[in-house]
């Protein structure tokens, strides 16, 4: 039987990765997304891994462990796109091996392109949880009535309208946002302390993860990162929201963007500021690709090189 499945693997032309018992199918996909983790855009990721198809069916490879099947992606990155690239991908290798949890917090303003970026991001990087802190918002509503908690019932940029006190000389618009953020920090840490018991990679973003309320460091058995997410041109960030409601300026919700706009960039403003005291990275998104590769870079260097810290870990998954 064992003879007759590998004639068959042979005909089909079909590469199975080896490592002990199991074996899985070689897929191009797969493949590809392992190498847009290195910021590779789409395009050339999926040439590559084409290639290394070909590469194994011609030298009739049909059998590879997930080593050989790593040192022969590193060689033909290093060759098709650069060595710089390659070595991106042999650290983000080792980096899959380590038994952390890698939680990724992804904050900004309304409209600067978050959920977008954190999607692709996610992807590249095989997660394939994302949690919204807006959908948190939404939960806690459903817990909590309107006279307890009254911020939770409106907009980022309309939580000052819930404000049960005078602000005592601040900004109404900062400080019902504050109060908000604070509430919805609960949740945040919730999900990140379940994906921690669970070691789940995810992925969250919103305008509430706003740097100072949930301290990374608080949390040791994960790879806790918050980045954000910035458009520092006005009328740039005002045409995010004619991009994300194409065809439909007349409807209330694009109106409402427009009508409360300066209420939204002060918001963003002061989510930067704290970013910039909180030494938190802080992205101007002008060019998608730039911004992923960016975000990309940032991760895998602060946590290689943590982990390099505490375990000695190389590129090449072995100790140094």
């Amino acid at each position: 039987m064992k003879k007759n499945n590998k004639e068959s693997q042979k005909k089909q032309g079909r590469i199975i990765i080896t490592d002990g018992k199991n074996g899985l199918p070689y897929s191009k996909g797969l493949m590809a997304s392992s190498i847009m983790a290195t910021g590779i855009v789409p395009s050339k990721s999926y040439k590559v891994a084409q290639m290394i198809q070909d590469k194994l069916r011609a030298e009739r490879m049909l059998s590879v462990t997930t080593k050989e099947l790593r040192d022969i992606t590193a060689e033909a990155l290093k060759k098709e796109i650069g060595e710089e690239y390659a070595g991106k991908y042999l650290k983000w290798q080792a980096l899959s091996q380590i038994d952390k949890p890698l939680i990724l917090l992804v904050g900004g303003g309304t409209g600067v392109g978050k959920s977008t970026i954190a999607t692709e991001i996610a992807h590249r990087l095989g997660v394939t949880r994302i949690v919204q802190t807006d959908s948190l918002r939404e939960v806690m509503r459903a817990v909590f009535s309107y006279e307890l908690m009254p911020t939770l019932y409106y907009s980022s940029f309309e939580a000052w309208k819930g404000l049960r006190t005078p602000t005592a000389g601040d900004d109404p618009v900062i400080s019902g946002f504050k109060e908000q953020v604070s509430t919805i920090a609960v949740g945040v840490r919730a999900v990140i302390e379940r994906a921690i018991r669970e070691s789940l990679d995810i992925v969250v973003e919103g305008v509430h993860l706003v740097p100072g309320f949930i301290e990374p460091f608080e949390f040791k058995d994960a790879f806790v990162l918050q980045i954000i997410i910035k458009v520092d041109d006005a009328q740039q960030h005002k045409n995010h929201f004619y991009v994300r409601d194409p065809g439909f300026a007349s409807h209330r919700p694009f109106k409402r963007y427009l009508e409360n706009f300066d209420n939204i960039r002060k918001i963003g403003t002061y989510i930067e500021s704290l970013a910039i005291k909180k030494n938190d990275p802080a992205i101007n998104s002008y060019s998608l690709d730039a911004t992923y590769s960016s975000i990309l870079e940032i991760i895998y260097n602060t946590v290689f090189n943590k982990e390099k810290t505490m375990t000695g870990l190389d590129s090449q998954g072995g100790n140094v």
